[in-house]
């Protein structure tokens, strides 16, 4: 028997043994008819029908029981050996090997087994019933449906006066539930009266909340917390953090205190990834991050000033009003400012300047939306002024995507969780924008007009179906997108992954052109001021030789006359020539005066 066959495949992934067998057809039961029991059933006559001319709709639930499962694990031992025969000594277990060898019915046991085996490997060999023909087609289901989105329900705000949607939270268990947070964001313009309650509102019940949250202050930013459903965080408009466990009831559980909270209202609060599930950092116009502990909310645990010129001075700081944090980076959070710069943190570095990393430019006005990609972390998307920003780490300069510039002001984003190339973005003109970029980058895949008032806050559930937007007036629409746009499609990640890496490269390589082209206009300005201090260096010297030259010859010639005028002196006074004689001795003074003057030339040559 020599039949070599290598098994690629363990055996506990063969799957269920597979037992291949013929037989004949068999008749498993045959009912022959009754007449007898026709005789129990009375006919109906005339019979009254009604007919609709609409299809019938029937409705049904069901209820499937839950799966439990459960991890054991198995202690395997090499088993088989006698008591006295210990596995791990080699040579005790080669002696009972050539004892057992030796039997007669061992050799017998192999033959007989040998046989059987010998078909079942035969078997597997001829055919493969785990085989795999289409490896490289990935089952998808093609999306050939336009995009579209549907309103699903209303949730409107129950005061008298209307306040605005600042900020929506989904319940973390089923997303049953939506905690939104309301709040007049106008400085000092809030009517008399005006409610500063907040509500978590049943998705199934949109004419009553479920819950009321009464905080001390207007909610500006509400998050449920991850790990444990019944925990809010909220951040108020005067700077309090408040925290709400449901099970108490509407009252705050826990607030900080004025003395140590922030200053101006808080924009943006996190629940961070730590083993007690209470920690959580929150951020503000005020330049300041916190990290608080809510089991004591007496003081932060820790604060960064947000100072890029690493002074840690709280007058140059910049306001914060977006935060992101992913539970991927622990160590790495970022922060949206006013001024529309985008700044990169180190939480665990030593000092609160070194806790800067770095600064992205980012947008001509707040930043109001700081999301990374839930695929890509490296990669994020801002939205501030009229536009919104897909970043790479990688290019600290300038974005490497980013939309038009639209007529509406742009007030939030967020990356759909299932689509790494799918995002969405809300503007002041009541519109929905769903963008994926792997179909169109120059327009949204769907834009849809959701309100007459301005949108103010957006939230993506984590299956990426539904979609809550929050509104100036307090309304909160739930939407439904269609299926293209929440089901993965087919190479999208690769896709997408590509498209980023991409537009780094060109990024990186538009960075470097433009570098080498600023040293070229300042090697040229410092060459264009080199050579004009040497033209003036040169004007300026033959100016003042020529002045030095005149300057010399004046003082030599004034020294000749000097001389002159001495030896006339000293000469004794000769008779009284006549005038032809004077006439020729002035003549003869005059070609004297020349030739000295020439030999004077002469000697200075």
């Amino acid at each position: 028997m020599e039949i070599v066959y290598v098994y690629v495949k363990k055996r506990s992934e063969f799957g269920k043994q597979c037992n291949f067998s013929d037989r004949q057809a068999e008749l498993n039961i045959d009912i022959m008819p009754n007449p007898e029991l026709a005789e129990q059933f009375v006919e109906r006559n005339p019979v009254d029908t009604g007919i609709q001319c609409s299809v019938s709709m029937s409705e049904h639930e069901a209820n499937t029981e839950r799966f439990e499962m459960e991890t054991r694990g198995v202690n395997h031992v090499e088993g088989g050996w006698p008591k006295d025969v210990n596995p791990l000594e080699l040579e005790q277990t080669i002696r009972f090997r050539k004892k057992v060898e030796k039997d007669e019915n061992y050799v017998n046991a192999i033959m007989q087994l040998g046989s059987i085996m010998e078909h079942c490997i035969k078997q597997n060999n001829a055919i493969d019933i785990y085989e795999e023909y289409f490896n490289d087609e990935e089952a998808v289901e093609v999306m050939e449906e336009a995009p579209s989105a549907k309103t699903i329900n209303v949730f409107r705000d129950p005061q008298e006066i209307k306040r605005a949607a600042t900020h929506l939270s989904w319940h973390p268990d089923g997303n049953r539930k939506l905690a939104v947070a309301y709040c007049c964001l106008d400085f000092q313009r809030a009517p008399v009266g005006m409610s500063s309650d907040s509500y978590i509102w049943d998705l199934e019940n949109p004419n009553k909340p479920e819950l009321a949250l009464k905080p001390s202050s207007p909610l500006v930013t509400l998050e449920f917390n991850p790990k444990d459903s019944h925990v809010l965080l909220g951040g108020c408009y005067n700077g309090q953090i408040a925290c709400w466990d449901t099970r108490k009831g509407s009252l705050v559980a826990e607030l900080s205190t004025i003395e140590f909270s922030h200053r101006d209202p808080v924009y943006g609060t996190i629940w961070l990834q730590s083993k007690t599930g209470t920690e959580c950092f929150s951020a503000s116009t005020d330049g300041q991050v916190m990290w608080w502990d809510i089991r004591k909310m007496s003081e932060p645990t820790e604060v960064v000033i947000m100072d890029i010129t690493k002074k840690e001075q709280l007058e140059n700081a910049l306001g914060a009003i977006s935060l992101e944090f992913e539970s991927t980076l622990p160590t790495k959070f970022m922060v949206g400012t006013e001024q529309g710069i985008i700044i990169s943190c180190n939480r665990k570095a030593k000092t609160s300047a070194e806790k800067i990393v770095c600064t992205f430019p980012g947008h001509h006005g707040p930043v109001y939306a700081l999301q990374r990609n839930p695929f890509y972390p490296k990669n994020f998307l801002t939205v501030g002024d009229w536009t919104a920003r897909i970043w790479s780490e990688d290019s600290r300069e300038s974005s490497i995507m980013w939309t038009k510039y639209h007529m509406a002001y742009l007030t939030d984003a967020a990356w759909s969780p299932i689509r790494p190339a799918v995002f969405f973005t809300t503007k002041m003109d009541g519109t929905l924008d769903i963008w994926d970029f792997v179909f169109k980058q120059c327009d949204p895949a769907l834009s849809l007009k959701v309100c007459d008032e301005a949108l103010f806050c957006l939230r993506v559930q984590d299956n990426g179906c539904f979609i809550a937007c929050g509104s100036q007036l307090g309304t909160t629409t739930l939407l439904e997108v269609s299926p293209g746009l929440s089901t993965l499609q087919r190479n999208e990640k690769n896709i997408a992954s590509s498209m980023f890496e991409r537009e780094t490269r060109r990024e990186k390589i538009l960075e470097a052109r433009h570098r080498e082209m600023r040293l070229k206009e300042k090697g040229k300005a410092e060459g264009r001021d080199e050579e004009q201090t040497d033209e003036d260096l040169d004007i300026d010297l033959e100016v003042l030789v020529s002045r030095a030259e005149e300057e010399f010859f004046d003082i030599i010639f004034a020294e000749l006359k000097k001389k002159e005028a001495d030896a006339i002196k000293l000469t004794p006074m000769p008779q009284q020539p006549s005038p032809e004689e004077d006439q020729a001795v002035e003549e003869g003074e005059e070609a004297a005066g020349e030739g000295k003057s020439e030999e004077v030339e002469e000697d200075l040559a």
